[in-house]
């Protein structure tokens, strides 16, 4: 039993989600063994299972770990002071894809890996940021917005986003781009 509490002391879960969530994006989910990751971090994979029970356990604490701090963030922007419910949805909007261009690595674990051991864990998580996501939009909307418009909304954001990870750019090379997308997409919902 000591030698379980001085491993869990000198080897945090977030020092093992950190030097996971690298190893996933570099290499796939599928290339990645809990051994790959005890060694990046010079430790047993012992150590590693003493945190996490196997490999998509620890992928899923990634997933609910970004999730929580893509919500965080979308709180955040709802509750700053506003001036009107169409600068609240463009600064949400925007705000998404700021989130999405400055957590390049989180963003491609939450929504670009795929892989059929995985799938299941992801459901839950995207689903209810999702909806979240969705009521405050049609909240703050002028107009009523049809389900398949908020879906093409997200996929706009989403793809732009998927764009410009892949391009290595960060949110302050293309803000003003960004911009003119979510003016863009705004016109398209208000209509």
């Amino acid at each position: 039993m000591a030698a379980r509490k001085a491993v869990e002391q000198e080897l945090s879960r977030e020092r093992i989600l950190e030097a996971a969530r690298d190893l996933f994006v570099q290499h796939g989910y599928q290339s990645v063994s809990m051994r790959q990751i005890a060694r990046e971090l010079g430790y047993s994979h012992g150590a590693i299972y003493y945190h996490f029970k196997n490999k998509a356990e620890l992928f899923y604490a990634l997933v609910q770990q970004d999730f929580l701090l893509l919500d965080t963030t979308l709180e955040e922007l709802i509750a700053l002071p506003q001036t009107t419910a169409g600068e609240k949805l463009r600064r949400i909007l925007l705000g998404f894809i700021e989130f999405g261009l400055r957590h390049q690595s989180h963003y491609e674990i939450m929504f670009l890996i795929k892989d059929e051991e995985v799938k299941s864990y992801l459901h839950q998580a995207p689903n209810e940021s999702y909806e979240k996501f969705s009521r405050v939009v049609s909240d703050l909307s002028e107009n009523k917005v049809s389900i398949s418009a908020m879906w093409s909304l997200f996929l706009s954001l989403h793809g732009f986003i998927s764009h410009y990870c892949r391009s290595g750019q960060t949110f302050e090379e293309v803000e003003e781009l960004a911009k003119a997308h979510v003016s863009y997409i705004l016109q398209g919902i208000s209509k």
